[in-house]
């Protein structure tokens, strides 16, 4: 049976400009809108010929000043379209800016509205624009939800020119995975768009208008995960190129020449990264792109992820570095402050020499150059004699450890660390955990990692046998331990580590060869082997997780989870 969801509006836009937006999409057989190059705002009220009656409503009488609930004080209307309205506003409770969808309450779209809007609040995952209110009151609906001054639209971004690599793929990472995740419980988006996407202050990206933008236009689709898998496809095309990937022109954007198809981003401008030109093209194929230079393509968002996730690292750049100013003295310096300019016709007077510049400054200096000559020379004749007396002493004694020493490295061969060419995750039943992190556990930086979701019950896992990572060494190597760097302490983590012959999740648990465990309370944890053993492939297996409160910085709710945030073999 087919999926179905109706998903909701773009939510008002952040900057103090007004957003321009366009006639609501008339919507394909699979709910993707066919004129993407209408889909943004207008400011100007626009009569509709929807067959639901929303045209038929009028807005309510709204200025600048009204309060919602005694508490949401409107201050300035960024949309009005098509019988409802946005605004930008205040909460005088909270103090904080706000926006505010408005519409009236019998609006036919008006329960949609209140369902997608408490729906996507439900979600709570801070990667999307949070639905903070959704209330019917006094003949009217409206939807409250976070503003953010400090936020970029992608549009804004791309007016100055595409983005970089390492840019585009933060980007297309972070949206996929937080579709994944609002396609796992039920939610939709249809009408992601350069105006939907935003970067915030600290680098990451936040989606605004989750099931409620597509509400507030009455926008269905019978295959939503295809529709925001393809509007993500279009994000990273522009993102790389600085064109809409369709004929005609949107969001600031030119769109492709007429009569020549979609093109790959990389033939429409040079030096386009080539891994990410064909992973749009993957999610692009759904409008017609041609399967000739690029892999299967990706209908759903969890399948962007898996791709994202098998596509090597992509690194940011070095920061430039700056040559600094040359050093120039200052006339303090030069020893010039505090003179006077001669005079023309006036010969200035012969400054006199330091005091250590006549003949009894010179005959000083010598005395005590000599004096200090003597002095290291008695020193250095004394500490001589001392040394060569006690070796003769301690001659034999010195021997003999020394020879015992050479013995002991002889036997004990130093650990070396091991390179870890490449890493999967292993899902053994289940969802995968966040698979597009697992090369953020051996990047070197341990403020980056891959987390677990978290869970009800623990700390040992119930309702899967455990979570994990699947590393490859590049060939057959001798591993002694394995020592893990965790973002979570309290109760107890217990990791396990197996050799396997197969990088992913092909080779059953049963089959591996079960190398040690270990336990920890705290943020880091070893676990080392008894008798070394020689494998290319190695599992560490998380059975057990301690129980953390909310980490907004690494969208991670409340829960028994752990995040590993860099791992070392050693052999």
């Amino acid at each position: 049976m087919a999926e179905r969801s109706t998903a909701a509006v773009d939510v008002a836009d952040n900057s103090d400009e007004a957003s321009l937006t366009a006639q609501a999409d008339q919507s394909t057989a699979d709910g993707v809108a066919k004129n993407r190059e209408r889909d943004t705002d207008s400011d100007e009220v626009q009569e509709s010929t929807r067959t639901d009656g929303a045209g038929t409503t009028s807005p309510p009488e709204l200025h600048s000043g009204h309060k919602l609930a005694r508490r949401y004080r409107l201050e300035e209307c960024v949309t009005r379209l098509d019988g409802f309205s946005s605004w930008r506003a205040v909460d005088e409770k909270l103090r904080r800016a706000v926006g505010v969808h408005i519409l009236p309450a019998d609006h036919s779209r008006a329960r949609s509205v209140l369902a997608a809007a408490r729906s996507s609040a439900l979600l709570g995952d801070p990667r999307f624009v949070q639905v903070l209110d959704a209330v019917e009151e006094n003949d009217v609906v409206y939807v409250v939800h976070e503003w953010l001054p400090d936020a970029t639209e992608l549009t804004t971004l791309l007016a100055s020119g595409p983005l970089e690599p390492y840019d585009a793929y933060q980007m297309v990472s972070q949206v996929s995975s937080a579709m994944a995740a609002a396609h796992r419980e039920g939610l939709a988006h249809l009408r992601l768009n350069p105006n939907a996407v935003l970067r915030a202050s600290t680098g990451q990206w936040r989606i605004r208008g989750l099931a409620v933008n597509a509400a507030l236009r009455g926008v269905s689709s019978d295959t939503p995960q295809r529709t925001d898998t393809e509007a993500i496809g279009a994000l990273l095309y522009a993102a790389l190129t600085q064109r809409w990937p369709y004929e005609s022109d949107a969001y600031g954007l030119s769109g492709l020449p007429k009569d020549i198809g979609l093109i790959a981003p990389d033939q429409v401008r040079a030096g386009v990264h080539r891994g990410l030109s064909e992973l749009s093209m993957r999610a692009l194929v759904n409008d017609g792109a041609t399967a000739s230079r690029h892999e299967s393509p990706c209908t759903t968002p969890e399948e962007l992820v898996k791709a994202i996730g098998e596509m090597p690292r992509i690194r940011p750049p070095e920061p430039a570095f700056t040559a600094p100013p040359e050093y120039q003295r200052t006339t303090y310096q030069q020893g010039t402050y505090g003179r006077q300019t001669p005079r023309p016709g006036v010969t200035p007077i012969a400054t006199p020499p330091p005091p250590l510049q006549s003949r009894t400054g010179k005959a000083l200096k010598w005395a005590v150059s000599a004096l200090l000559i003597a002095a290291l020379g008695l020193g250095s004749w004394q500490l001589a004699d001392a040394l060569m007396e006690q070796g003769g002493k301690n001659d034999e004694p010195t021997k003999t450890q020394n020879h015992e020493g050479g013995d002991k490295n002889k036997n004990a061969a130093p650990s070396r660390p091991l390179p870890i060419k490449g890493a999967e995750e292993y899902v053994a039943k289940g969802d995968a955990q966040h698979p597009a992190d697992v090369g953020k556990t051996y990047d070197g930086n341990t403020s980056t990692g891959w987390r677990t979701s978290s869970y009800l019950d623990g700390p040992e896992m119930v309702i899967k046998p455990g979570v994990g990572i699947v590393y490859d060494l590049g060939s057959e190597q001798k591993v002694s331990a394995a020592t893990l760097s965790l973002r979570y302490g309290n109760d107890h983590t217990t990791a396990e580590l197996y050799a396997t012959d197969s990088l992913g999740s092909s080779t059953p648990l049963s089959s591996m060869r079960k190398l040690g465990t270990a336990t920890t309370n705290g943020t880091s944890l070893k676990v080392s082997v008894d008798k070394p053993v020689k494998s290319r492939y190695v599992l560490v297996w998380l059975t057990a997780l301690p129980y953390s409160g909310d980490d907004p910085a690494n969208y991670s709710n409340r829960g028994y989870k752990q995040a590993i945030t860099e791992v070392k073999f050693t052999g």
